[in-house]
Order: structure tokens, then C-alpha cells, then sequence
């Protein structure tokens, strides 16, 4: 049997797992229990069993399962069964039982305690283990020693076995030289390769989405049945796309709804570490915090590390401010402290380039910058220290674009972006359908006779094209002439003749 690859050992490290010649890495990613505990409940079960049976005893409602030997058997399997067909828990990082585990050094960890310290003035050892999203077993032996070396000393006591800690004048001019250098104190940075570890786990690769998961991702769209099936093999493919078409058929709106087909939740680290260098990976302004909730069943949260986070899977969109900075590793001369680029920040999600062709960077500056990393799916990025490192380069790029593909690139940079679909106009039938689905969210009684005179008089009359925004942008303008005119919301001819002149007045 072939040895597992290091990327798969770090994942059963990860997962607090231990290489073993029998077992797959893969099969045990989801967090566990560590083995001394296991070996805790393995003689508490036992007495657990006989006080469920006496409970049964009890309460005649409560029946053991025959096909299992005790009800909490029998009740765990059932939530188990319950559970997995909607978590499919496929990696979870697990609590470090040490700083090498962590991939970290006690100098590392104690460089960001200094600077919180010489922050806040004083903290409990929980507190400064909650700072830097570690368990406080090893923050609390961490802070023994940096008292025995005069770093901090005790202010007080503090509840369940912990103290008061302040920083001594020694603390804090060490904090001052290394806030010279960096002033982060967050969360204890992830290495790279356990990083590189966690997006092959949860990679878009290995996400499947079917017609169903499609349609519930398009579930407030009004799309077509072509346009669907034009989409379905290009996400299922993970691969880059075109989304072009005329203005106003919702290109943006479809690319911005393309993850929900894929799995809901991955876990990323708050901060990366290489090289003593912090990159700063968690952005609140791009990612949604998905914590998980205590007591749920699911998972121990107390064994999760905590320095990842669970998030929504992500969807960024960058538009004409997109600059060739935003794709690189920009560093904060002022605090240290690096900011990832769009392209990691959107790992296991998507990226959507909206307007391609009118950034403030040429088109081919943007594709060259990318022509290897889309064919390869790794990237190079350039630290601050001058190192060079590989990533993962692992999302799908939608290019949504109001010009034809073929005018903006050239045939070798087609050919790495495979799919490219067109939004077309809608025919009258879907026209109508996004009024009837639009009426009733602005506040208004659908009205059949209404729309089809727009169409007749405003359209077929006038020569104009379908476009699917159309019926929400009249049906808004007619709401705010109601409100402002403090007139009853009706979809009437006068109010849509009203909104047709608005709106097409220069069109």
C-alpha cells in the first residue's frame, strides 16, 4: 500500500489523528475525541449504561432499541443518522496538544502576549489564551515561564486556577521592539502547509453540485431551463467561465448566487504565519462568520482550534477598483501586518471579476497575471520580505462582462477559461413572470392587463428590448412616486407611463 502523501498526513494531524500504515487520513479528518479521553470514557460508559437502564425502568416511554445494546447507543446512532445527511462535516481543524503540534515556537506565542499585555495593561492567563486562540494549558505553563524570566508577575488571583498577570518595565520594552516590527496580537498565526492542508480538503474539486443543488441555489432568480443547463456542467467543473451578455440581464446576480450550489460552510485560518511574516487571511468586509453552535450534537466545539474560523463559504466581487495591488500581498508599513490578496481570501468559494474589461488595470496586464494559476490552480505570491511562496489557487473565476470574450483576450487565455455562456434577453413569457415575481416584494397586486399593456405600448411599439431588470427597476421607480405623492401602491397604466419616461428618458 502506498504511503500517504504529506499533505494527507497533515490533514490527519489536523484532525488529531496519527499516521498509521492501515488507515486513510481522509476517513478521519472530522474532529474526534483525543485518545486519553477516550480511554476516560470507555470505563465511565459502563455506569452510564446501567443508570439509562434504570432510567428506562423508570419510564415506560423509553424502550431500548432492539438492534442496539443500551438506549444511549440507540439515541446516539439516531442523532447521528439525523445529523449527517445535513452537517457532512469533511474537515475540522483540531485543538493543538502542543506548540509543535501548532506549528508554532513558545517565542512566537509569547511575542503576542507581550504586545497584548503591554495593550491592556493586565489579563488572566484565560483571558491571553482567548486572545490568541489557544488552549490555555499551554498558555497558562507559557506564562509560568515568562514569569520565572521576569517578563510578567502576578497581580492576583483569578478564578479556576489562574492569575492576574501584568507586565514587568523588562515585558514591556521587549513588546516595544517587537511592535516595532509587527503590532499584531490577534489570533496565533496558522503555518502554511497546514493552511495549503485545509483548502485541499475543502476544495471545489471535490464539491459535485447536482440539478437540484442548481436550483436551489437560483431559487429567488427567474432563469431559464437553457441558461441553467449551460451552467450546471461549468460550476460543476470548478473551473473558470464567462458570463457575458447585454447589461441589465443579470450577470452580477447569477455569479453572485453560484456558491450556494456548492457546500455551505469551510473553516479558514484568522491569520497565516510564514517566516515570522502575519498575513492576515479572515476579512470581516468579505467573509460571513458561521460559528457553531454549543450543545448542537454535531461536534465538540471546546476541541476545535480556534484559531480557524467557520465560515460561509465565500463569494467576493471586485469590480473597476480592481488594481494589480489587490492581487498581491500588501503590507501595512504602519502596523507590520500583511493583508492576503483577493485570490486567497476567495479559496473554496468564488471570485467574480464584475465589468471585466473596465478595471482600472488593462486586460492583459490582469489575464498575464493569472494565465499559469488558472491552468495550474497554485500561485506565487511575494512576501514583503522578499521570499516567494506557492498557494493554492483554488476558486472559481466567473468574468461577468457586458463585451464579447473574444474581443477583450486572446485564444490562449479563452482556452483556460472553458465555459463561456451567454445571459440572453428574456422572451415576453419570462418578462412577464419577473413582473408577477417582482409585484408582490415592492408591495404591489400584480396586475395582468397592466403588463400587458407595457409591453404592448412600451416595447413591442417602441421597438425596445427585454431586459430582465427591467421589471424591477419600473415597478421601484412607481413605488417611490406612491410613497412621495402619499398615493396607495397600485401597478397601474399612469404610474408605468410615469416610470417608462424616467427611466428611458436617455436610453
Amino acid at each position: 500500500m502506498a504511503e500517504p502523501s504529506a499533505i494527507e498526513n497533515l490533514l490527519a494531524r489536523l484532525a488529531g489523528h496519527t499516521k498509521t500504515g492501515g488507515s486513510d487520513p481522509w476517513a478521519v479528518v472530522a474532529a474526534s475525541r483525543p485518545a486519553h479521553e477516550t480511554e476516560v470514557r470507555k470505563t465511565s460508559d459502563v455506569g452510564l449504561e446501567d443508570l439509562v437502564r434504570r432510567i428506562q425502568e423508570m419510564k415506560p416511554g423509553l424502550t431500548k432499541s432492539p438492534s442496539s445494546d443500551s438506549g444511549v447507543a440507540s439515541a446516539a446512532s439516531g442523532t447521528a443518522a439525523a445529523a449527517a445527511p445535513a452537517e457532512r462535516i469533511a474537515f475540522v481543524p483540531h485543538e493543538p496538544a502542543s506548540f509543535l503540534e501548532a506549528e508554532l515556537t513558545e517565542s512566537e506565542v509569547e511575542a503576542l502576549i507581550l504586545k497584548f499585555l503591554q495593550s491592556h495593561g493586565e489579563t488572566t492567563g484565560r483571558s491571553a489564551a482567548e486572545q490568541v486562540r489557544l488552549p490555555f494549558l499551554l498558555i497558562d505553563e507559557l506564562l509560568r515561564q515568562m514569569k520565572q524570566d521576569q517578563l510578567v508577575v502576578h497581580k492576583g488571583a483569578a478564578p479556576m486556577n489562574d492569575y492576574v498577570y501584568r507586565v514587568t518595565e523588562f515585558g514591556r520594552e521587549r513588546a516595544r521592539r517587537l511592535s516595532a516590527h509587527c503590532t499584531y496580537f490577534g489570533a496565533a498565526p496558522v503555518s502554511l502547509k497546514d493552511y495549503i492542508a485545509g483548502v485541499k480538503a475543502q476544495s471545489l474539486t471535490m464539491q459535485h453540485p447536482t440539478a437540484d443543488d442548481l436550483m436551489r441555489a437560483f431559487d429567488d432568480l427567474l432563469i431559464n431551463s437553457r441558461t441553467l443547463n449551460r451552467l450546471g456542467p461549468a460550476i460543476n467543473s470548478g473551473r473558470g467561465l464567462f458570463l457575458f451578455g447585454a447589461a441589465g440581464n443579470g450577470k452580477t446576480s447569477i455569479a453572485e448566487r453560484v456558491t450556494k450550489a456548492f457546500g455551505e460552510f469551510i473553516w479558514i485560518p484568522r491569520a497565516l504565519g510564514i517566516d515570522g511574516e502575519i498575513i492576515r487571511l479572515f476579512d470581516p468586509s468579505n467573509h460571513e462568520e458561521s460559528p457553531l453552535e454549543n450543545g448542537s450534537g454535531l461536534l465538540d466545539t471546546s476541541k476545535i482550534d480556534k484559531r480557524w474560523v467557520r465560515i460561509r463559504r465565500p463569494t467576493i466581487v471586485v469590480g473597476g477598483e480592481l488594481t494589480m495591488d489587490n492581487l498581491e500581498v500588501t503590507l501595512n508599513t504602519s502596523t507590520g501586518i500583511s493583508e492576503a490578496p483577493m485570490q486567497l481570501k476567495s479559496n473554496c468559494g468564488t471570485l467574480v471579476i464584475d465589468d471585466f474589461g473596465r478595471q482600472r488595470m488593462t486586460t492583459d496586464e490582469l489575464l498575464n497575471r493569472w494565465i499559469v494559476p488558472l491552468e495550474k490552480r497554485y500561485d506565487f505570491l511575494n512576501l514583503p520580505n522578499g521570499k516567494k511562496i506557492q498557494v493554492p489557487f483554488d476558486q472559481l473565476i466567473i468574468f461577468s462582462t457586458n463585451l464579447q470574450p473574444r474581443d477583450l483576450v486572446d485564444e490562449a487565455f479563452l482556452r483556460r477559461v472553458p465555459y463561456k455562456i451567454e445571459v440572453l434577453d428574456p422572451s415576453e413569457d419570462e418578462f412577464r413572470g419577473l413582473l408577477k415575481l417582482m409585484a408582490p416584494k415592492l408591495g404591489f397586486e400584480y396586475k395582468d392587463d397592466v403588463a400587458s399593456y407595457l409591453i404592448e405600448t412600451h416595447y413591442r411599439a417602441a421597438g425596445r428590448p427585454f431586459r430582465c431588470c427591467h421589471p424591477r427597476d419600473l415597478l421601484m421607480q412607481v413605488r417611490s412616486m406612491c410613497l412621495f405623492q402619499g398615493l396607495p401602491l397600485e401597478m397601474s397604466k399612469e404610474h408605468l407611463d410615469f416610470a417608462v419616461d424616467n427611466y428611458f428618458a436617455v436610453m
